[in-house]
């Protein structure tokens, strides 16, 4: 949008969007449009991005209780892996609207597109992952003859494959939200991808507490453990680097959800420190930083959605740009 179409009907300076009266009121535009087109994602795209992370996480933590000899939480996480990587795709594709889309999107590879770049992403990632996991399965059903062979002696190197290829899978959603023009989320490019990761290992060890022994979950209790810290720093940093765009962040919506996320990261990390004593403490810690993690993109999500209905969040930051000199973009 040009900057002429940013303007308000109260008053104009230089074709930008002004408090009518002046001031500091109320921002508005022509026809009480935003300034700022909102992307057309439903709670697909937040779900999309929540089970992807728990996806890369719990492969991480396959890949380790492989190498060290912990038989369930290997199994724990690749299973955990295949059922998230599969809920992700469909979650995709749905809002996609038709499978082919997504297909197409293979076509070629455009690296300034992060769209584009996490589609081969996710495929590089998700053809070991399952692998991983129907080696698993095979295992699991004593099927080890004909083409199971096979499948048997690509056991560990899919296994480590999906380890390999999985942090990029947990953090390049942050960078398809930053790379848009929506003020909430483009303003968080800097912290963004850490608060993503953070929440993936904090969801990932959750799971893995719930579904591995006690003797062989002390890895996922370190990793939840730290992904919450690094989670609750990364995003604190991230709302002191926005300025005004991390307004949406505490109200409405947005805030509940930020608002529980933190409570339930915090209280589920908490707990994983008696979880390898008590069955219970792991279980709830375990379904604490799952719903905490979920809370976190669902609330991000919106609070990106809220940014761009309201034009002070696009208006405010760019007049300050332009008082330190740097260039303005208008977009729609």
């Amino acid at each position: 949008m040009s900057a002429r179409h940013a303007a308000s009907p109260g008053r104009r300076d230089e074709g930008r969007a002004q408090p009518a009266g002046g001031g500091d009121g109320e921002y508005t535009t022509y026809y009480g449009r935003p300034v700022v087109k909102a992307p057309p994602w439903e709670v697909d795209i937040p779900a999309y991005m929540f089970a992807g992370g728990l996806a890369a996480g719990s492969s991480l933590l396959a890949a380790g209780g492989d190498l060290t000899g912990r038989p369930a939480l290997r199994r724990a996480g690749r299973l955990t892996a295949a059922g998230a990587l599969g809920f992700s795709m469909v979650a995709l594709i749905h809002d996609l609207g038709r499978p082919e889309r997504f297909l197409n999107m293979l076509r070629t590879m455009k690296l300034t597109s992060p769209m584009s770049v996490g589609t081969w992403i996710l495929s590089l990632y998700g053809g070991p992952a399952g692998l991983a996991a129907a080696s698993e399965v095979a295992r699991w059903a004593g099927l080890r003859r004909g083409p199971f062979r096979l499948l048997a002696a690509l056991d560990r190197p899919a296994g480590v494959a999906a380890g390999l290829t999985a942090p990029p899978v947990a953090a390049y959603t942050a960078v398809l939200l930053a790379d848009t023009a929506t003020p909430s989320w483009h303003e968080s490019y800097r912290e963004l991808p850490f608060v993503f990761c953070g929440s993936a290992a904090a969801a990932a060890g959750g799971a893995a507490m719930i579904l591995a022994p006690a003797d062989q979950a002390g890895p996922a209790r370190r990793l939840a453990v730290g992904g919450a810290v690094a989670e609750v720093a990364a995003e604190q940093r991230m709302e002191r680097s926005m300025g005004l765009t991390a307004e949406p962040l505490h109200h409405g919506k947005a805030g509940k959800l930020m608002t529980a996320a933190k409570y339930l990261t915090a209280g589920g990390a908490a707990l994983s420190l008696l979880a390898g004593r008590s069955r219970v403490a792991a279980v709830t810690a375990g379904a604490a930083l799952l719903a905490g993690s979920a809370c976190t993109r669902l609330g991000i999500f919106e609070a990106g959605i809220a940014s761009a209905e309201d034009p002070k969040y696009t208006v405010v930051p760019q007049r300050e740009r332009l008082r330190r000199g740097q260039p303005v973009r208008y977009e729609g």
